[in-house]
């Protein structure tokens, strides 16, 4: 279907272009097709681009900037923490450790 279709489904495709100036540091210029948008989200970013006077993928620029913006802002969690915010909205399981015992003497080292 068409950028007007009901599917929700998002099939993107990315691909970079980059371009470069003699004096000027390297400009990375990147384009984003989003197909198979809902209906109602088009119309939606529509209405939110014209009250912000832009166009709507204008608007759709301003909308992933600012959002990935924020991401810079946060501090990259180290692994550990990664895995307990995963698994944190499913709970926390107490296991009961056996009590420490020796299988063997420990070895003497005595000639």
């Amino acid at each position: 279907m068409g950028i007007g279709g009901s599917s929700v489904d998002l099939h993107s495709t990315l691909s970079l272009h980059t371009m470069s100036a003699c004096d000027q540091k390297e400009i990375t210029m990147a384009t984003l097709t989003i197909r198979n948008v809902d209906a109602g989200v088009k119309e939606r970013l529509r209405v939110r681009a014209a009250r912000h006077g832009r166009s709507m993928e204008a608007e759709a620029r301003a909308i992933l900037s600012e959002d990935v913006a924020s991401d810079r802002d946060q501090p990259e969690p180290n692994l550990a923490e990664a895995i307990r915010r995963r698994f944190a909205p499913l709970g926390g399981v107490d296991l009961e450790l056996p009590p420490a015992e020796f299988v063997d003497a420990p070895p003497s080292f005595d000639p």
